[in-house]
């Protein structure tokens, strides 16, 4: 019986226990939180309940894919709800557009600013379909861990076709002329940590994945995800150790050996690193252990964007607010300007809000709002920007904001006020630069060349991951997740 150590108890790391469990692995797996989860996390604050981290729920069949190759139901262990209304969101010249299951309907709220852009909304969800197909195919379903996965021709031709030197922002001029329609699709770059006026086309896919599959709630708050994985993870015999952390990566003749921690060394025949592989690489491994990946060449990657995130327990509802509602700015560009060249928080930020009361969830008491606001934030670079110093300053100037687009009372009424910054992001989770999504897909080699999934140096080493191939995002984390687990079965079982 092979034995298998997973490092990070996000849903990567747990997707990949599962699987690996499921076909008679002996796997522990080490958090070091205190809960599974990764960047998804459960906060409670007397009566109200916030889930911190990923809200945007899509893509359901990755999920399904961990229960039903554990032989499993997953209606047996988590429960999804359709949402009416995927994402409502709100421009500042006073327009909104409900992005819903109906691209028609769609189209109509358009049309009330732009004619001609509704007229081809339809003509780009095609497109956007076809990018998410080739995508799916070619790269969302297949690891990049070998030479030879990089020399197949299908992937190339895939490549090719999905558009690699255009950019998200001019692939949707083509189709739209005006900033609101352009800012609401271009903000699919940021699902992944990036620009959508540096990053490739074809994350216009998002717009597919949203619009014509749809986004889903969960029952009891988006973290009954992170505990339906734990306890099939748990039934199917996993270690599970929280609140313990890997310090070292230990090897023997190029060859992984097991792991340490504070409470001692564990023997295995592979290591999973589950966590962010900047991060880990660096810190769990000596540099002559890893020539193809030296410190200075993680120097060299970009990292995504990191967020701002205020959890606020409010003495009122706002029924003008969906599940999930965008706040735009004005100058939509001035963002990533600031952000990714700047390096520091946008002046004028989108407001992305998630209010689960929406849908009657019980997160809050009667006539009381827990609302998880999202402010986009620059990867830390302490030259930049000081976020103890600079905190509560831009607090104040995010909630003033709150209140002119409509969050009237918002700061009389408030009961609770959590804030947590890429600081204490990086700190819990290890997130490179307190980046969420590893690395930017910001340019070319990025977007689809990002680490692989094997390491080069050391037999037996294995990463998932957001950083890693192939890419942010819960879902494909997830898949990543099953991916490298399926790998390894064929590898040690034939």
């Amino acid at each position: 019986m092979k034995r298998v150590i997973v490092i990070g108890g996000g849903l990567g790391g747990i997707s990949c226990a599962i699987r690996l469990a499921a076909a008679g692995f002996q796997v522990r797996l080490i958090e070091r939180q205190r809960a599974l989860g990764g960047k998804l996390q459960r906060v409670e604050a007397g009566p109200y309940s916030f889930d911190r981290g990923p809200s945007t729920i899509t893509m359901t069949s990755m999920f399904e894919r961990v229960f039903t190759s554990a032989g499993r139901r997953i209606e047996d262990y988590v429960s999804f709800y359709k949402l009416p209304v995927y994402t409502r969101n709100r421009f500042a010249d006073g327009h909104q557009v409900d992005l819903t299951r109906d691209p028609a309907a769609t189209a109509d709220q358009i049309a009330r600013y732009s004619a001609k852009d509704a007229s081809r909304y339809e003509t780009f969800l095609a497109e956007a379909e076809r990018l998410y197909s080739i995508s799916r195919s070619r790269f969302l379903n297949r690891l990049l861990a070998d030479p030879l996965d990089l020399a197949d021709p299908r992937l190339l031709a895939g490549l090719l076709s999905v558009r690699p030197f255009t950019t998200l922002d001019r692939l949707l001029a083509r189709y739209f002329e005006h900033p609101n329609t352009r800012m609401m699709l271009g903000r699919y770059a940021t699902y992944i940590g990036s620009s959508p006026y540096r990053t490739p086309a074809v994350f216009a896919m998002l717009a597919h994945v949203e619009a014509g599959e749809g986004i889903v709630g969960i029952r009891g708050g988006t973290y009954e995800l992170v505990r339906a994985f734990g306890r099939l993870a748990e039934e199917l015999g996993v270690s599970i150790h929280l609140g313990e952390e890997v310090v070292k990566i230990r090897t023997s003749s190029g060859k992984v050996s097991g792991v340490s921690t504070a409470c001692g060394d564990y023997a295995a025949d592979v290591v999973v690193a589950g966590g962010d592989l900047l991060t880990m690489t660096r810190a769990l491994l000596d540099e002559e252990e890893r020539p193809s990946l030296p410190d200075r060449k993680i120097a060299g990657y970009e990292p995504s964007h990191s967020g701002l995130v205020l959890m606020l327990g409010v003495k009122r509802k706002y029924e003008q607010l969906s599940h999930h509602t965008v706040f735009f700015p004005e100058r939509y560009e001035d963002e990533f300007i600031d952000l990714f060249e700047r390096k520091v928080p946008p002046r004028d930020p989108a407001l992305y809000i998630c209010w689960n009361g929406a849908d009657g969830e019980l997160t809050a008491p009667d006539s009381c709002s827990a609302l998880f606001v999202l402010v986009n934030a620059p990867y830390l670079c302490e030259s930049a920007w000081d976020w103890q110093e600079k905190r509560e300053a831009y607090v104040e100037q995010v909630t003033e904001k709150l209140e002119r687009v409509g969050l009237c009372g918002i700061r009389a009424d408030m009961e609770v006020r959590l804030v947590y910054t890429p600081e204490q992001l990086r700190e819990d989770t290890g997130a490179y630069r307190g980046a969420i999504y590893g690395i930017s897909s910001n340019s070319f080699r990025q977007a689809f060349f990002r680490p692989g999934n094997r390491s080069r140096d050391i037999d037996g080493l294995w990463f998932v991951g957001g950083t890693t191939h192939p890419g942010g995002g819960t879902p494909v984390v997830t898949a990543c997740g099953q991916l490298v687990a399926e790998r390894l079965i064929r590898e040690y079982r034939g």
